[in-house]
């Protein structure tokens, strides 16, 4: 299914995200074992697992980067499965990967105004200047070229790139994997900065503690299988500690 092929933007729904029954492989090797996984509007939803538990491959399996071999995948009330990636994209989702995928012979300011454009619905909520005053540190780099910034600064060019695009979801995988404790604590206080927007999330990262307090909801992926799912994690030690490693 291409772009033109997709029915044009339907009523806004209350679930964003609904995917269902998703089994996805890689070769010979099931990855994904009937995952169920939906994200409402407006909600930070945290994906957790150990690693190599599927939680990547769930979230490439949603945006047509891995294409599941069962499932169904609907964003806002469209069906998208068997779509191409920029085709779903295009509803209204913002995907930072892991390893922030920065444009090493692009400068930040070219990173910025090649993403920017209008929410699916016209929201401009976020325009290059308010990235830059969200991310200070990058209107010092302006003409700095990708591969000439720190690690730090590539995750807050890939997340500032990310809004430029006024998305009704964000998708951070794995957001602030080696990154200094100063730095990360910069990437958190933005990502609750765009909650407070009403832009939904999914967050895949190691911090659990900031996790349980930041998301509305907490998904556990075991061996491609979803094994918890609910907003009571923090009194449930015995989850996290068999699941997490908490």
């Amino acid at each position: 299914m291409t772009a033109a092929m997709l029915p044009a933007q339907a009523t806004r729904h209350s679930t964003f995200i609904e995917a269902a029954g998703l089994h996805t492989y890689y070769g010979s090797s099931h990855v994904l074992h009937g995952v169920d996984f939906r994200v409402h509007r407006g909600e930070t939803v945290a994906l957790m697992g150990r690693n190599g538990m599927g939680k990547s491959t769930l979230l490439k399996s949603i945006l047509g980067i891995v294409r599941p071999r069962q499932g169904r995948v609907v964003v806002d009330g469209i069906d998208v499965t068997g779509a191409e990636t920029h085709a779903i994209i295009r509803r209204g989702i913002a995907y930072v990967p892991e390893g922030r995928g920065v444009f090493h012979n692009l400068t930040v300011a070219e990173h910025l105004r090649m993403a920017a454009r209008p929410g699916p619905t016209g929201r401009l909520d976020w325009t290059y200047e308010r990235v830059l005053e969200t991310f200070p540190r990058l209107a010092e780099r302006l003409d700095n070229l990708g591969n000439h910034l720190s690690g730090g600064e590539q995750q807050m060019l890939s997340i500032g790139r990310a809004l430029m695009t006024n998305p009704e979801l964000l998708i951070l995988d794995e957001a602030t994997e080696g990154l200094a404790p100063l730095i990360r604590r910069e990437i958190w206080r933005v990502v609750r900065a765009v909650k407070e927007t009403g832009i939904a999330s999914v967050i895949v990262d190691k911090n659990v503690g900031v996790l349980l307090d930041l998301a509305d909801r907490n998904v556990i992926l075991v061996k491609g299988s979803v094994v918890y799912y609910g907003n009571d994690l923090t009194a449930n030690s015995e989850v996290l500690k068999r699941h997490i490693g908490v």
